[in-house]
């Protein structure tokens, strides 16, 4: 995305997080199988920011970390002590450098916020503009204090008198304003207030008293949700889902129960696909057009492809490609195998680590012994080829084009194009034996009675 006037983003992720009582850092918690500081990466670099700066307190080493693999070390700040949100934006600062332009303040732990929700604020390029929202249960909100159009104040709940504590408009805490003026502002913010901490939102107030302008964009309450504790996660959680199964729905993808059903942030789904009930999706998945995800399935890092149909109760795993036609069925797990089209495995198996040519069909309870304790080795089997139920395919191995394995072999060497393959033990029968038996066994409790 490119914008006219260069852009930057400042996200705050230096909380402790307490109200988690986990020892996962708060903003590291997912909603939609992501990160919620990533959520908010995400919505700065989709706004075209040319630089976006995290600051993190000196507590948490694990969100330093996530920072620095995904952004690298010069998009770091550190709050430390922690002082407020006015001082953490302040450690940012020197992280910008020389960089002009306009900056937006936004939060680690709000997983729900859009580049679409924030790009109102960049529409003023000459004072402070935030985003509010009217809150069904104002609480504990710092409110927005209107004249018309103009934002007069950010009152702090503590700080507030009844009559502005009646306002419903409340602040998001989301900020933008050009760099310049922000960190002018922040120099004259002081501490004097009930919790002896640097606010951000004074820097509203200051700039009406340099003649600045200052406003509110508005945005949804679902959308500004902060996450501070596990039950506010959980609800992030329902409401990703809620908008995620609502856009499959209105892009023609069949659910019969939508609310049973999981995606994660990157699931990709192709018109005219059904998805039963209780279907999980986990990162990194693409399902093509007209497939069918049967009950009970859960599939992470896989590519279905058209027509394919998967469980029900089947697991894909990151690596599984099933082509087109292909048939995956109830209690099979697929590990890094590519399925060309027409492939099927129809009940009780694992196939890890291989490939299945078009065609081919893998009997019930076949296994694909790829792990030897220490490497792992890879089976292919060929076009057309059939392997009988409860086989034991053990990799390094090869089944030929059109060859046939017989039930219960354990097969430990290549099988040639066409040939039939029976690795079992040759099957005895002893006339008479099995009546021997039970009456052995009949006299022998006799006995002990």
């Amino acid at each position: 995305m490119t914008t006219p006037h260069p852009r930057a983003a400042i996200i705050l992720a230096a909380g402790q997080g307490t109200r988690m009582k986990s020892p996962v850092p708060k903003v590291l918690h997912p909603v939609g199988h992501r990160a919620m500081l990533d959520h908010a990466i995400d919505a700065a670099e989709a706004l075209g920011c040319e630089r976006i700066v995290v600051v993190v307190g000196a507590h948490s080493p694990e969100v330093r970390a996530h920072v620095m693999k995904r952004l690298g070390e010069d998009a770091i700040a550190v709050q430390d002590p922690p002082l407020g949100t006015g001082h953490a934006v302040r450690a940012a600062e020197a992280v910008l450098g020389d960089f002009v332009g306009q900056v937006v303040v936004t939060y680690g732990d709000v997983p729900l916020l859009r580049a679409s929700d924030i790009e109102a604020v960049f529409e003023a390029h000459d004072g402070v503009t935030v985003i509010g929202f009217e809150a069904a249960d104002p609480g504990a909100y710092g409110r927005l204090v209107m004249d018309g159009d103009t934002l007069t104040a950010i009152t702090e709940a503590k700080e507030a008198s009844e009559q502005v504590l009646a306002l419903t408009t409340c602040n998001s805490g989301v900020m933008a304003a050009p760099v310049g003026l922000l960190f002018d502002l922040l120099a004259e913010v002081t501490n004097e207030n009930a919790k002896g901490e640097f606010y951000l939102t004074d820097v509203v107030e200051l700039a009406r008293k340099r003649g600045a302008p200052t406003r509110a964009v508005m945005a949804s309450e679902e959308a500004v949700m902060g996450v501070n504790a596990q039950g506010e996660l959980a609800t992030a959680e329902a409401l990703f889902q809620k908008v995620r199964r609502e856009t499959f729905l209105a892009a023609g993808v069949t659910m019969s129960a939508p609310e049973t059903v999981h995606f994660a942030w990157d699931t990709r789904v192709g018109a005219g696909t059904v998805i039963e009930p209780f279907v999980v999706f986990g990162p990194g998945v693409t399902v093509a057009e007209r497939a069918r995800i049967r009950s009970f399935s859960h599939i992470e890092g896989a590519t279905v492809a058209t027509g394919a149909e998967v469980g029900p109760y089947a697991r894909l795993r990151p690596g599984a490609d099933l082509g087109e036609g292909t048939k995956v069925g109830n209690f099979v797990e697929v590990k890094n195998v590519r399925m060309e089209a027409g492939a099927k495995a129809n009940h009780l198996s694992y196939l890890g680590d291989g490939a299945v040519g078009a065609g081919a069909n893998i009997g019930a309870g076949t296994i694909f012994c790829n792990y030897d304790g220490f490497n792992k080795a890879r089976t292919v089997v060929g076009e057309g080829a059939f392997v009988g139920s409860n086989s034991a395919l053990v990799a390094p191995v090869s089944i030929g084009a059109g060859a046939i394995v017989g039930s219960g072999s354990v097969i430990t060497e290549d099988v040639p194009a066409d040939a039939m393959a029976l690795g079992r033990g040759r099957q005895v029968n002893k006339d008479g034996a099995g009546a021997a038996f039970r009456e052995r066994a009949k006299a022998k409790k006799e006995r002990g009675s």
